[in-house]
């Protein structure tokens, strides 16, 4: 089985979608290949780092609205074993994040790499959206921080990103996490665990089906 999953670094459903996707295959009997694609959820430039809080507050339509987002998120990373602390998330464009994703997986990092950023992110208040921080990242992971911040200062990795960028669109993707499963199943959202197993067995069914004809 293939699965194809857009996400973006700073979106916590990615994150939580992440841990029960790991959970659900730890569980599943059919061998399945995992590749994480790029999306951006605000392509917006960030001049200066600012707090999670303020710019979700903007769009959120308020402080208490955000706050009341922000706890039920949390809520629920805290039962897959998640920190999402938003007192200490930094909004950033991920575009360089995931080109440095894109530079691991040619490592076979690529899932230690995006854990790595998902982590420093909503955990360790680390602005992913500044190089020196993401070569840091990099380094974290035992992965060469000179050479990662490099890359990261060239344009190097633009091209896949955009890429994935670009097909999102085709397929008509607008949030995230989505799962692409086999080229042609679409599952949306951070669905749990059980639901996910649900969707594998039933796409193995209808894989097997067809193979049958």
């Amino acid at each position: 089985m293939d699965i194809q999953v857009w996400s973006d670094v700073i979106c916590p459903w990615c994150y939580i979608g992440k841990q029960r996707l790991e959970n659900a295959l730890a569980e599943f009997d059919t061998e399945a290949t995992v590749t994480y694609r790029a999306y951006q959820l605000d392509p917006l430039p960030l001049p200066q780092p600012v707090p999670i809080r303020q710019v979700m507050a903007a769009k959120a339509g308020g402080a208490e609205r955000a706050e009341q987002m922000f706890k039920h998120v949390a809520e629920i990373g805290a039962g897959e074993g998640l920190v999402l602390d938003f007192d200490r998330a930094i909004a950033a464009n991920t575009f360089a994040a995931h080109r440095l994703i894109a530079w691991a997986a040619g490592q076979d990092r690529q899932a230690d790499m995006l854990n790595a950023l998902q982590r420093a992110h909503f955990a360790d208040g680390i602005n992913v959206g500044s190089l020196p921080a993401l070569a840091g990242v990099a380094g974290s992971i035992g992965l060469d921080a000179a050479t990662a911040l490099a890359y990261l200062e060239s344009d190097a990795g633009t091209n896949a990103v955009t890429t994935d960028l670009i097909e999102a669109r085709e397929l008509d993707i607008t949030s995230v996490p989505t799962f692409v499963v086999n080229g042609k199943y679409k599952v949306q959202g951070a669905q749990e665990s059980a639901a996910l197993l649900d969707a594998f067995a039933e796409i193995t069914r209808r894989e097997g089906v067809n193979a049958g004809r």
